[in-house]
This record gives C-alpha cells, sequence and structure tokens, in this order.
C-alpha cells in the first residue's frame, strides 16, 4: 500500500474534505471511505433518493484502430465477449482472461456512437489492475491498433432511483439512454460522456468529465436536495446486496467467469468460435460444470462474517471461502459471498461460517439478495 506521501488524489480530493469525508487508502489513490452521516445513511440515501459517487480511480483508456472490425477483434483476443457485435453507443460488461481462463480484470467497453468514433473503443478498468490491465492489452495488439490512456478526466457516478430525474435537469439527453447505453451530451454546457450504468444494482449514470470541470459537475448536483455524496463504505454495501463482484477479492486470477458465476459475459458467437484465452477450461466448465462456484449467504444471527472465513458443512468438513461480507442496511442482516464445492451450492443448503473460532448458522442463499432495479426502456 502507498504511504501518505505518495498517495494519489482524484481532481475531487478538496471537495471531499470540505464535505467532511474521512480519506484512507484505497489502490493507491486518496478516497473518502464515509462522510459524517455515515455509511448505513449514505446507503439508504442512494437505495431511496441518489447517492454520488467519486470514482475517478478507475482507469479511463482508448483503444484506437483504423476501424471497428480492426479494434473489436484485436480485444476479443483477449476477452471472451462478442465486442465486434457491440452497436454504436452501447457498452458491455466483460474480462480480461489470462491463459488458464482466469480472469485478469472486470472491465467496461463501450463503442461511443459517431462516424468519427468508428474504430475507437472506451474502456473503464479497476483502479487495483490499471498498470497490469494496460500492460497486458499494450502487448497483445496488433500494430495498427493502440492504447491510449485518458489522464485528464474524472469520472463521476450518480446512482438511485432520484438520479434519473436529477440528471435529466443538467442533461436532458441522459434521460433517452437505456441501460447499459452511452453517449456524449452536455451536462449545464459541460461536454461529459454519460453511460447509464453503475455498481450499487440501482439506475444511475457514470459521468466522464474533464478534470477540470468535476467539482464543478460535482456542486452542482450535490446542490440538489435529492443528491448526497457517498463514500467506499456504503459502496461496498449496495454491490454486496446487489451480488456484484469486486475484483481481488470474488474474482481474481485462479477464478474463472463460471466459477464466478459470470458467464453472461460469453455471448454465443464467441462460445461457439472457442477462440478465446483459457477457453478449454472454460468451455469445459461450462458443459460439465466447475469445481466450485460463487454463492451468497444468509447468517442466521447479526454478527457478520468477512473475507477469508472458512465455509463448512454441517458435519464438519471446509467446503469454501468467503470473498465478500457485511452487513446489508437495506435488509437489516448479515449476509456473504464466497466460493463453496459445487456439491453445496443449492440454495438453502446449511453451512456454518468460522468467525475468530466460533461457528455462525449461515445458508447458501440467491442472488440479488435486494432486486436490481436496473432501468429498462419501455417497448415502443
Amino acid at each position: 500500500m502507498a504511504d501518505a506521501e505518495t498517495l494519489l488524489s482524484t481532481p475531487l480530493t478538496d471537495l471531499h474534505r470540505e464535505l467532511g469525508a474521512r480519506l484512507v487508502p484505497f489502490a493507491g489513490y486518496e478516497m473518502p471511505v464515509q462522510y459524517p452521516a455515515g455509511i448505513i445513511a449514505e446507503h439508504t440515501q442512494t437505495r431511496e433518493k441518489a447517492g454520488l459517487f467519486d470514482v475517478s480511480h478507475m482507469g479511463q483508456a482508448f483503444l484506437v484502430g483504423p476501424d471497428h472490425e480492426t479494434t473489436a477483434r484485436a480485444l476479443e483476443t483477449m476477452v471472451p465477449s462478442d465486442v465486434a457485435g457491440l452497436k454504436p453507443g452501447r457498452q458491455r460488461y466483460t474480462v480480461l482472461l489470462n491463459a488458464d481462463g482466469g480472469i485478469v480484470d472486470d472491465l467496461m467497453v463501450t463503442r461511443p456512437l459517431g462516424a468519427e468514433n468508428d474504430g475507437r473503443l472506451y474502456l473503464v478498468v479497476n483502479a487495483s489492475r490499471k498498470d497490469v490491465d494496460y500492460a497486458m492489452i499494450a502487448a497483445g495488439l496488433p500494430g495498427n491498433v493502440r492504447l491510449e490512456p485518458i489522464e485528464d478526466r474524472a469520472l463521476i457516478a450518480l446512482q438511485g432511483p432520484m438520479a434519473a430525474e436529477v440528471m435529466a435537469s443538467h442533461a436532458p439527453a441522459a434521460a433517452d439512454l437505456a441501460f447499459m447505453g452511452a453517449a456524449e451530451m452536455e451536462f449545464d454546457g459541460i461536454a461529459v460522456h454519460v453511460s447509464r450504468s453503475g455498481y450499487t444494482g440501482e439506475d444511475g449514470y457514470e459521468i466522464s468529465v474533464p478534470a477540470g470541470a468535476a467539482e464543478p459537475l460535482a456542486r452542482a448536483l450535490l446542490a440538489d436536495e435529492r443528491v448526497g455524496p457517498v463514500g467506499l463504505g456504503a459502496r461496498d454495501s449496495l454491490r454486496l446486496e446487489a451480488g456484484l463482484c469486486l475484483y481481488g477479492h470474488d474474482l481474481d486470477e485462479t477464478t474463472s467467469p463460471v466459477e464466478g458465476g459470470i458467464t453472461f459475459v460469453l455471448q454465443k458467437r464467441r462460445k461457439d468460435a472457442g477462440d478465446f484465452p483459457g477457453a478449454a477450461r472454460i468451455l469445459s466448465e461450462l458443459a460439465k460444470g466447475a469445481g466450485r462456484v460463487r454463492v451468497g449467504l444468509t447468517l442466521a444471527g447479526r454478527a457478520p462474517a468477512r473475507e477469508g472465513a472458512e465455509i463448512r458443512s454441517p458435519d464438519g468438513p471446509v467446503i469454501g471461502v468467503l470473498t465478500s461480507g457485511g452487513f446489508a442496511p437495506t435488509l437489516g442482516a448479515p449476509i456473504a459471498m464466497g466460493y463453496v464445492d459445487a456439491a453445496h451450492a443449492a440454495p438453502g443448503t446449511p453451512v456454518k461460517l468460522v468467525v475468530r473460532g466460533r461457528e455462525l448458522d449461515a445458508e447458501v442463499a440467491a442472488m440479488p439478495f435486494v432486486q436490481q432495479r436496473y432501468y429498462r426502456k419501455p417497448a415502443a
């Protein structure tokens, strides 16, 4: 972990301090973990109204080639998703794979609108994996495709059931986006790139904005009584309730998309071709089942269990390990995610979680724990 003198800041760090945030080291950055209202209040703010998140520590980059087909096929040598078939103005969640089918990172890839953007793909990668991802991608590209990291932009997320109304008052075009749609637009006269997506299970947006305009944009959103600032603490409880993975915890270089329960990253064309890294392992797991799988867990009591806790069957043997855990404010109870032997993965299966030498009763549960409320455009 970087020390305090070497931590990076985001364009919103001064605003976080002004708002009374408690700042902590995270992925090499000084980031707000919570504000004076506290994690539960910030969590509830996002579930009931709208929360503003600084996610400027994430990596933003462009892949640039002569045309969409060339750029997409170059990326497809590293991911299992159909990038060539991605329509303009659409975004897709995917994963970088190593030769063994393990996940190097999970990321978002967008095909921008406009003929002038043909051959360009916009990538957002995890903060902790930026250097690894960029080196891997650059090394795997043909000579006519290049990676261009973006260093002069911030990334702000607005999430919650009131996010669309708030955004529309500043950027009317945002209201027309479908879930996983993306477009260039103006926010109070500021040129921004907006996607209708996020990491909370709620409707909402991610806004890529020039670094110098990030604070005015954030202040404009926070001036709305429906919006409050939210830190990393509530971001984690929100994504856990939504059953979403956190790289380095629920996914890593040993985990396949099948084990991780994210097989939706594999579209039919890619499965049929089997032309992605680790295809032999992944296709075998799809056909025969993986030996271990990610599951949700609900705990019988009030005490939470954290990452690293052993998961045991009721008769004693260790059958897995927790990768995420905590208190779910929406449910008023502790929840967790982890990997268990496939034979013990059915919802309702009783298990024991070992926390500080004590066994806690739990059972395997279906995910998401809290219903996801992504926006779906009404049929025309």
